[in-house]
């Protein structure tokens, strides 16, 4: 395929780099080893361009990418790459990064707003979180027990490349006023104070917030609704409380 030899690709599906990846599909393992796997040119050049250096990056021999940027990418056979691949059509390069490197929130540093997420255990809803609170300038998202890992694949491709610039805490460790988003109940959003550091709440898909973390708020608010819908997706409730704030904030 080239006579380069630093270019041969490789064609073992034992190769230790390929078993990695592998690997880091687990949440555990991703958990214990401290790594993560990217998909795709955009998500990894977002990682580089945080400042990340990706700890390995397996290139598609036949359709060469970033290997300007990453001299020592291995390059691998087409249908080991696909193999490897979570998505419907494999990506042109796989990078591991470390968990390490992503923004971690610093709760001495007061941030305007923030959102602290309890229980969202949909990967797609945490990535679209974390897209939103990258869009339209909060400034962290703190993650309960129980939410979905941010470093997963799908969570990863939902955020756009956010949860390289977004900085990532703990639930406890969310700071500001506490305004707790609820379906039913609350003040209307509109007639909510959102002056000085806001923290806006949000629970899992359907059991929302429980009473306990809900009463540990300072206030309850809730977007209302036409018709005779029950509720709104956790990732639009966030985003539109978000942009209620930046919107007061002007």
């Amino acid at each position: 395929m080239t006579s380069d030899p630093d270019r041969v690709p490789v064609v073992s599906t034992s190769n230790p780099k390929l078993r990695l990846v592998r690997r880091l599909q687990s949440a555990s393992q991703r958990e214990r080893l401290g790594l993560f796997v990217c998909e795709g040119e955009d998500l990894i050049v977002a990682g580089m361009e945080a400042g990340l250096e990706p700890e390995e990056l397996l290139v598609d021999a036949a359709r060469p990418t970033l290997e300007e940027r990453v001299p020592r990418a291995t390059f691998v056979a087409s249908e080991l790459i696909g193999e490897l691949s979570e998505l419907a059509h494999p990506a042109r390069a796989i990078a591991v990064f470390r968990r390490a490197g992503l923004p971690r929130l610093d709760p001495t540093q007061l941030a305007e707003t923030g959102l602290a997420l309890w229980r969202v255990s949909d990967p797609g809803n945490v990535g679209g979180l974390l897209r939103s609170a990258d869009a339209l300038g909060s400034g962290y998202v703190c993650l309960s027990a129980g939410c979905a890992d941010p470093t997963g694949s799908k969570a990863l491709r939902a955020s756009m490349g956010a949860v390289f610039r977004v900085p990532l805490g703990e639930f406890e460790q969310a700071p500001g006023r506490r305004v707790g988003l609820v379906a039913h109940g609350g003040v209307p959003l509109a007639e909510v104070d959102l002056s000085g550091p806001v923290c806006f709440v949000l629970g899992a898909e359907r059991e929302g917030l429980p009473d306990d973390v809900a009463a540990g708020c300072d206030e309850l608010a809730t977007i209302p609704l036409a018709g005779r819908a029950e509720s709104l997706n956790v990732g639009i409730a966030g985003a539109l409380a978000l942009y209620e704030r930046r919107r007061r904030a002007g």
